[in-house]
């Protein structure tokens, strides 16, 4: 059932007592899913999945949690990210998908863990230092 709010079109309807609400995050990426049993569609900040992310290496990131547990439409997915470049924001989903996906079934907990998706990647851009060109690149030396 598609409700239209504006321009933004959400496909997945929110039940609040059969979902479960997780928060991803990645480099400057903040996500914030709501999954429930369905039938497998995932909607990003209105669009579908499909939409949102043009390049096929993001969409097989962000169906890597649901192709672990062979599970890819087992579930249906809400996600509002805002924030980073679209690396970012696919691995900010991930984590919070897993994080949800753990939440219906602690049992899968292994599964991810080994994965490595239930753990928040850290890394982010190291700051520019002064008298330098970029965070350590520094400015071309001239003997003359």
């Amino acid at each position: 059932m598609a409700t239209i709010q504006g321009d933004i079109i959400s496909n997945v309807k929110i039940d609040l007592k059969n979902s479960k609400y997780a928060t991803g995050r990645r480099k400057t990426s903040i996500a914030k899913i709501w999954l429930m049993k369905g039938s497998g569609k995932i909607s990003i900040n209105g669009k579908d999945y499909k939409d949102y992310f043009k390049r096929a290496n993001h969409k097989m990131q962000l169906l890597r949690p649901f192709e672990i547990l062979n599970e890819t439409s087992s579930y249906d997915v809400r996600g509002d990210v805002t924030g980073g470049g679209l690396s970012g924001q696919v691995g900010a989903l991930v984590h919070g998908i897993s994080k949800a996906l753990v939440m219906f079934d602690s049992n899968l907990k292994t599964t991810l863990k080994k994965e490595k998706l239930t753990t928040r990647d850290s890394r982010a851009v190291e700051r520019k230092k002064y008298g330098h060109r970029k965070a350590r690149r520094s400015f071309q030396f001239s003997k003359r």
